[in-house]
Protein backbone atom coordinates (compact mmCIF):
# COMPACT_ATOMS: atom_id res chain seq x y z
CA UNK A 1 0.00 0.00 0.00
CA UNK A 2 1.67 3.04 -0.80
CA UNK A 3 1.31 5.90 2.10
CA UNK A 4 -1.60 8.32 0.47
CA UNK A 5 -3.74 5.60 -0.39
CA UNK A 6 -7.12 5.58 1.47
CA UNK A 7 -5.83 8.67 3.54
CA UNK A 8 -8.35 11.43 4.21
CA UNK A 9 -6.18 14.88 3.06
CA UNK A 10 -7.44 18.17 3.52
CA UNK A 11 -5.81 20.43 1.10
CA UNK A 12 -5.64 24.12 1.39
CA UNK A 13 -5.12 26.55 -1.73
CA UNK A 14 -6.20 23.91 -3.80
CA UNK A 15 -7.67 26.16 -6.71
CA UNK A 16 -5.01 26.34 -8.86
CA UNK A 17 -1.27 25.65 -8.92
CA UNK A 18 0.57 23.38 -6.40
CA UNK A 19 -2.37 22.91 -4.42
CA UNK A 20 -4.20 21.57 -7.69
CA UNK A 21 -1.59 19.18 -8.53
CA UNK A 22 -1.76 17.98 -4.67
CA UNK A 23 -4.90 17.27 -5.32
CA UNK A 24 -4.37 15.58 -8.79
CA UNK A 25 -1.82 13.35 -6.96
CA UNK A 26 -3.63 12.43 -4.18
CA UNK A 27 -6.28 11.33 -5.77
CA UNK A 28 -4.40 9.46 -8.39
CA UNK A 29 -2.72 7.34 -5.39
CA UNK A 30 -6.40 6.76 -3.81
CA UNK A 31 -6.54 9.51 -1.20
CA UNK A 32 -10.33 10.98 -0.59
CA UNK A 33 -9.35 14.93 -0.94
CA UNK A 34 -11.00 18.14 0.91
CA UNK A 35 -10.32 20.91 -1.44
CA UNK A 36 -10.24 24.63 0.49
CA UNK A 37 -9.59 27.62 -1.18
CA UNK A 38 -11.56 30.90 -1.77
CA UNK A 39 -12.72 30.31 -5.27
CA UNK A 40 -15.59 27.67 -5.10
CA UNK A 41 -15.89 27.77 -9.00
CA UNK A 42 -12.21 27.03 -9.23
CA UNK A 43 -12.18 24.77 -6.90
CA UNK A 44 -15.50 22.59 -8.30
CA UNK A 45 -13.55 22.78 -11.38
CA UNK A 46 -10.21 20.94 -9.93
CA UNK A 47 -12.86 18.39 -8.46
CA UNK A 48 -14.26 17.73 -11.08
CA UNK A 49 -10.91 16.98 -13.02
CA UNK A 50 -10.03 14.49 -10.09
CA UNK A 51 -10.39 10.60 -10.45
CA UNK A 52 -13.35 9.48 -8.38
CA UNK A 53 -14.58 13.32 -8.40
CA UNK A 54 -17.67 12.12 -6.05
CA UNK A 55 -15.61 10.61 -3.50
CA UNK A 56 -14.16 14.33 -2.62
CA UNK A 57 -15.26 17.43 -0.75
CA UNK A 58 -15.03 21.32 -1.52
CA UNK A 59 -14.81 23.41 1.48
CA UNK A 60 -14.18 26.95 0.73
CA UNK A 61 -12.00 28.95 3.39
CA UNK A 62 -10.52 32.10 4.03
CA UNK A 63 -7.40 32.06 5.46
CA UNK A 64 -7.83 35.82 6.83
CA UNK A 65 -10.98 34.58 8.67
CA UNK A 66 -9.88 31.93 11.31
CA UNK A 67 -13.17 31.90 13.34
CA UNK A 68 -14.62 29.18 11.63
CA UNK A 69 -12.10 26.67 11.12
CA UNK A 70 -13.10 24.43 14.25
CA UNK A 71 -15.91 24.42 12.20
CA UNK A 72 -14.92 22.94 9.32
CA UNK A 73 -13.08 20.56 10.75
CA UNK A 74 -15.20 19.06 12.75
CA UNK A 75 -17.28 18.93 8.89
CA UNK A 76 -14.43 16.90 7.85
CA UNK A 77 -14.77 14.87 11.10
CA UNK A 78 -18.27 14.41 10.39
CA UNK A 79 -17.97 12.92 7.29
CA UNK A 80 -15.12 10.95 6.96
CA UNK A 81 -14.22 10.12 10.64
CA UNK A 82 -10.63 11.40 10.88
CA UNK A 83 -8.18 13.71 9.14
CA UNK A 84 -4.85 11.99 8.33
CA UNK A 85 -2.85 14.65 6.62
CA UNK A 86 -3.44 18.29 6.35
CA UNK A 87 -1.53 20.50 3.59
CA UNK A 88 -1.50 23.90 4.61
CA UNK A 89 -0.48 25.65 1.16
CA UNK A 90 -2.60 28.52 0.96
CA UNK A 91 -1.38 32.20 1.27
CA UNK A 92 -0.24 34.99 -0.42
CA UNK A 93 2.94 36.92 -1.88
CA UNK A 94 4.48 39.79 -1.85
CA UNK A 95 6.08 42.16 -4.66
CA UNK A 96 7.30 45.54 -2.84
CA UNK A 97 9.72 47.66 -1.12
CA UNK A 98 9.95 48.14 2.78
CA UNK A 99 10.08 51.62 2.51
CA UNK A 100 6.92 51.62 0.16
CA UNK A 101 4.95 49.35 1.97
CA UNK A 102 2.35 50.50 4.81
CA UNK A 103 2.55 48.46 7.76
CA UNK A 104 -1.29 47.08 7.18
CA UNK A 105 0.35 44.96 4.53
CA UNK A 106 2.86 43.62 6.53
CA UNK A 107 0.18 42.82 8.96
CA UNK A 108 -2.17 41.39 6.24
CA UNK A 109 0.46 39.10 4.75
CA UNK A 110 0.94 38.09 8.34
CA UNK A 111 -2.34 37.19 8.80
CA UNK A 112 -3.26 34.90 6.22
CA UNK A 113 0.73 33.28 5.69
CA UNK A 114 1.22 32.98 9.50
CA UNK A 115 -1.62 33.15 11.50
CA UNK A 116 -4.22 31.35 9.40
CA UNK A 117 -1.73 28.84 9.07
CA UNK A 118 -1.40 28.21 12.27
CA UNK A 119 -4.99 28.50 12.73
CA UNK A 120 -5.75 25.38 10.67
CA UNK A 121 -3.16 23.21 12.07
CA UNK A 122 -4.61 23.85 16.04
CA UNK A 123 -8.07 23.42 14.67
CA UNK A 124 -6.71 20.02 13.13
CA UNK A 125 -4.43 19.03 15.94
CA UNK A 126 -6.78 17.63 18.44
CA UNK A 127 -8.01 15.26 16.45
CA UNK A 128 -4.57 14.17 14.93
CA UNK A 129 -3.37 13.39 19.08
CA UNK A 130 -6.43 11.78 19.64
CA UNK A 131 -6.13 9.24 16.37
CA UNK A 132 -2.03 9.37 17.71
CA UNK A 133 -1.64 9.84 14.10
CA UNK A 134 -1.52 12.50 11.50
CA UNK A 135 0.76 14.25 8.94
CA UNK A 136 1.14 17.99 8.69
CA UNK A 137 2.30 19.28 5.51
CA UNK A 138 3.49 23.14 5.42
CA UNK A 139 4.62 24.58 1.99
CA UNK A 140 7.24 27.45 3.00
CA UNK A 141 9.30 28.38 0.50
CA UNK A 142 13.05 29.41 -0.12
CA UNK A 143 12.08 32.67 1.01
CA UNK A 144 11.74 31.17 4.14
CA UNK A 145 15.55 30.49 4.57
CA UNK A 146 16.48 33.80 3.88
CA UNK A 147 15.08 37.32 2.77
CA UNK A 148 15.48 38.87 -1.00
CA UNK A 149 14.19 41.69 -2.62
CA UNK A 150 10.24 42.98 -2.54
CA UNK A 151 9.41 39.70 -0.22
CA UNK A 152 10.02 41.16 3.37
CA UNK A 153 6.72 40.12 4.80
CA UNK A 154 6.36 37.24 2.93
CA UNK A 155 9.99 36.00 3.62
CA UNK A 156 9.26 37.02 7.18
CA UNK A 157 6.05 35.17 7.02
CA UNK A 158 7.83 31.67 6.06
CA UNK A 159 10.87 32.17 8.22
CA UNK A 160 8.10 32.24 11.16
CA UNK A 161 6.51 28.91 9.72
CA UNK A 162 9.60 27.14 10.35
CA UNK A 163 10.37 28.38 13.88
CA UNK A 164 6.39 27.19 14.71
CA UNK A 165 6.45 23.59 13.02
CA UNK A 166 9.83 22.36 14.23
CA UNK A 167 8.64 23.41 17.71
CA UNK A 168 5.21 21.21 16.68
CA UNK A 169 7.45 18.40 15.38
CA UNK A 170 8.99 17.85 18.96
CA UNK A 171 6.27 18.51 20.57
CA UNK A 172 3.54 15.90 18.53
CA UNK A 173 6.05 13.26 17.78
CA UNK A 174 5.36 11.04 20.97
CA UNK A 175 1.26 11.27 19.24
CA UNK A 176 2.11 9.65 16.20
CA UNK A 177 1.96 13.58 14.63
CA UNK A 178 4.58 14.21 11.51
CA UNK A 179 5.67 17.06 10.35
CA UNK A 180 6.89 18.15 6.75
CA UNK A 181 7.85 21.52 6.00
CA UNK A 182 8.81 22.51 1.83
CA UNK A 183 11.04 25.10 0.73
CA UNK A 184 9.72 25.41 -2.94
CA UNK A 185 11.74 28.01 -5.00
CA UNK A 186 11.17 29.10 -8.29
CA UNK A 187 7.81 27.08 -9.23
CA UNK A 188 5.80 27.59 -12.67
CA UNK A 189 2.70 29.24 -11.19
CA UNK A 190 1.03 31.94 -10.68
CA UNK A 191 2.05 33.20 -7.13
CA UNK A 192 3.54 35.90 -9.10
CA UNK A 193 0.36 36.72 -10.14
CA UNK A 194 -1.39 37.17 -7.26
CA UNK A 195 1.31 38.44 -4.86
CA UNK A 196 0.07 41.96 -3.36
CA UNK A 197 1.98 45.33 -4.14
CA UNK A 198 2.43 48.25 -1.66
CA UNK A 199 -1.26 49.10 -2.26
CA UNK A 200 -2.62 46.09 -1.23
CA UNK A 201 -3.26 45.14 -4.87
CA UNK A 202 -2.45 41.72 -6.80
CA UNK A 203 0.95 42.45 -8.68
CA UNK A 204 -1.22 40.84 -11.63
CA UNK A 205 2.50 40.02 -13.86
CA UNK A 206 4.01 36.45 -14.53
CA UNK A 207 7.99 37.06 -12.87
CA UNK A 208 10.28 35.26 -15.33
CA UNK A 209 11.16 33.68 -11.90
CA UNK A 210 8.10 31.78 -12.19
CA UNK A 211 7.71 31.11 -16.05
CA UNK A 212 11.00 29.50 -16.21
CA UNK A 213 10.16 27.74 -13.38
CA UNK A 214 9.83 23.77 -12.25
CA UNK A 215 6.64 22.51 -13.20
CA UNK A 216 3.99 22.01 -10.36
CA UNK A 217 3.56 18.37 -11.76
CA UNK A 218 7.50 17.90 -10.74
CA UNK A 219 7.17 19.81 -7.80
CA UNK A 220 4.41 17.48 -6.15
CA UNK A 221 6.01 14.47 -6.91
CA UNK A 222 9.46 15.09 -5.21
CA UNK A 223 7.11 16.66 -2.10
CA UNK A 224 5.00 13.02 -2.49
CA UNK A 225 8.43 11.21 -1.98
CA UNK A 226 9.51 13.47 1.28
CA UNK A 227 6.19 13.50 2.43
CA UNK A 228 6.36 9.44 2.39
CA UNK A 229 10.11 9.14 3.31
CA UNK A 230 8.80 11.42 6.73
CA UNK A 231 11.41 14.15 5.86
CA UNK A 232 11.46 16.69 8.01
CA UNK A 233 12.09 19.45 5.49
CA UNK A 234 12.61 19.35 1.98
CA UNK A 235 13.98 22.21 -0.68
CA UNK A 236 12.13 22.03 -4.04
CA UNK A 237 13.52 23.67 -7.12
CA UNK A 238 16.16 23.93 -9.68
CA UNK A 239 20.10 25.28 -9.25
CA UNK A 240 18.39 28.54 -6.85
CA UNK A 241 17.83 25.80 -3.97
CA UNK A 242 21.59 25.52 -3.61
CA UNK A 243 21.30 29.35 -2.04
CA UNK A 244 20.38 27.52 1.15
CA UNK A 245 23.77 25.55 0.96
CA UNK A 246 25.76 28.27 0.26
CA UNK A 247 24.66 30.93 2.56
CA UNK A 248 24.97 28.53 5.71
CA UNK A 249 28.73 27.51 4.58
CA UNK A 250 29.93 30.38 2.27
CA UNK A 251 27.83 33.17 3.84
CA UNK A 252 30.16 36.03 2.53
CA UNK A 253 29.95 34.62 -1.13
CA UNK A 254 25.99 34.14 -0.90
CA UNK A 255 25.68 37.56 0.14
CA UNK A 256 27.59 38.77 -2.71
CA UNK A 257 25.47 36.16 -5.20
CA UNK A 258 22.37 37.43 -4.24
CA UNK A 259 22.42 40.40 -4.34
CA UNK A 260 22.61 40.49 -8.10
CA UNK A 261 19.45 37.84 -7.93
CA UNK A 262 16.64 39.31 -10.34
CA UNK A 263 14.35 40.34 -8.00
CA UNK A 264 11.52 39.01 -10.88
Amino acid sequence: MNYFENKIIWIIGASSGIGAEMANQAANLGAKVILSARNLEALEFVRLELKNPDFHLILPIDLAQSDNFPELANIIIQKYGRIDMLFNNGGVSQRSIISETPLEIDRKIMEINYFGNIALTKAVLPYMIQQKAGHIVVISSIAGKFGFFLRSAYSASKHALHGFYESLLLEEEKNGIRVTIACPGKINTNISRNALNSSGESHGLMDHNQKSGMSAETCVNKLFWAISKNKKEILIGNKEIFAVTIKRFLPGIFWRIIKKQSAT
